[in-house]
């Protein structure tokens, strides 16, 4: 693996907010939902159990981060995933904790 360099301040810290944005649950759920495509916001309160207010605040932090992009059909408003890295991310940190998880119970079971 090359080494990289070093980030500068300023990059340190648009990473900081990126990793700030994916530090709550229901943005995680919201994503985690969005991997199946689009959804409409109806459908993504149906699907993660959230109220209206509290999806569409998260909604609009994520796309505010540009991590999701919406559109308008009518009076609906759809949101899917706009930055690919997050599914790459997404699978790097949830492989690595299941790798942890399997190895913990592991050796609660010897």
């Amino acid at each position: 693996m090359a080494k990289q360099a070093p980030l500068s301040d300023a990059a340190l810290e648009h990473v900081a907010r990126r990793f700030a944005v994916l530090a709550e649950p229901m943005r995680l759920r919201l994503l985690q939902a969005l991997f199946a495509g689009e959804m409409n916001v109806n459908a993504l309160v149906a699907q993660t159990g959230g109220t209206q207010a509290n999806i569409s605040r998260h909604l609009q932090t994520l796309t505010q981060a540009h991590i999701l992009s919406r559109r308008k059909e009518g009076l609906q408003v759809f949101y899917t995933i706009s930055d690919p890295s997050i599914f790459k991310l997404c699978e790097l940190v949830c492989g690595s904790l299941e790798k942890q998880f399997a190895k913990h119970a592991d050796s609660f079971a010897r």
